[in-house]
């Protein structure tokens, strides 16, 4: 297993971020504890969650699953960074949702006794609160820090103006501030280019990609369709972009076999070449989907492959010419 610091911070993490959403709608619980052995076998130390999955408001049915984990003992907790979020609705009561003081002190106390632990490692918002001034948030992140509950603080779905407020009012109050932001990031998405990932090095956060494959419309769908082992249902994400994007997907999966590498390994290994990214979000449903990514790590992708990569799924920046964040410039 490859390790980097997580953005500025001196916390090592894997370069593979193991994603526990489908643990519980998706996965048993069993399964997921299968899951979670096999990448502490190898090496993957990262584990990212939040309060909300498991989609049944209010039970954190994701965080309870990893914390049953945790109890089993055997250094299962103090092996692993763990990452979980907050923001999203707990319950339909008003203040059970978003970055207010109240919520960010409760989300976190029922998160802790969930996930079985004393502290969370890294603590993300999910999503920025525009109706919350950031003297508050960061004031209520300290006592936590000070507390011991929390050791790092992370953003989710920011904009680069976001991460750029988040840093001032943490710089001005004396706080280390953010040291990772968590963004859909993949060849098909490509929009946090312009501003979040300048914005993310300029302030030294380490980038986790949430969606490295697309929903799965850069996992080899097609060659998947043909073979008859495709998900009978596609989620919205794969739909929409074999929809709009088929001839680049069928070229891409011709690259791939080309090259003699699988489709979905080559997506992460093109996240892990990217300047600022900390390591993706692999999610999956069973131990050999979680075996099978480990290959992303070992695949270099030479300038050729990396050219071809952009002309299939263009970066979009608005003027070529310029690299992002100039790139707006003429």
């Amino acid at each position: 297993m490859e390790y980097t610091h997580l953005g500025r911070s001196g916390l090592s993490v894997s370069r593979l971020v193991l994603g526990t959403m489908n643990f519980g709608p998706e996965t048993s619980e069993q399964d997921s504890h299968t899951i979670m052995d096999r990448a502490h076998e190898h090496g993957i130390n990262f584990f990212d969650t939040a309060n909300v999955y498991g989609w049944r408001k209010g039970e954190g049915v994701t965080e309870q699953i990893i914390g049953r984990w945790f109890a089993k003992g055997d250094g299962r907790r103090e092996k692993t960074v763990l990452a979980t979020k907050l923001y999203g609705s707990m319950s339909d009561w008003p203040n059970d949702t978003f970055l207010s003081a109240l919520n960010i002190q409760r989300a976190c106390e029922e998160s802790l006794k969930r996930l079985r632990t004393d502290h969370i490692d890294l603590y993300q918002m999910h999503h920025v609160d525009r109706n919350t001034p950031w003297d508050e948030i960061w004031e209520a992140f300290s006592v936590l820090r000070q507390q011991g509950k929390v050791l790092y603080f992370g953003s989710s779905n920011f904009a680069g103006w976001h991460l750029a407020q988040a840093q001032e009012a943490a710089r001005s109050r004396h706080f280390l501030g953010l040291v990772s932001e968590q963004s859909i990031y993949n060849l098909m998405t490509r929009w946090i280019e312009l501003e979040v990932l300048p914005a993310a090095r300029h302030y030294g956060l380490g980038v986790i990609p949430w969606s490295p494959l697309h929903g799965g419309a850069l996992a080899g769908l097609l060659r998947k369709q043909r073979e008859g082992t495709a998900s009978r249902g596609l989620g919205d994400r794969p739909s929409e972009a074999l929809a709009k994007h088929g001839e680049a997907i069928e070229a891409y999966e011709k690259l791939c076999a080309d090259i003699g590498e699988d489709p979905a390994n080559v997506g992460l290994a093109w996240l892990l070449a990217q300047e600022g990214v900390t390591g993706p979000i692999i999610g999956p449903r069973t131990a050999e989907q979680l075996d099978n990514s480990l290959r992303a790590l070992e695949i270099t992708l030479d300038q050729d492959t990396l050219a071809t990569l952009d002309e299939l799924f263009p970066p979009p920046a608005p003027n070529g010419s310029k690299p992002a964040p100039e790139a707006y410039a003429w």
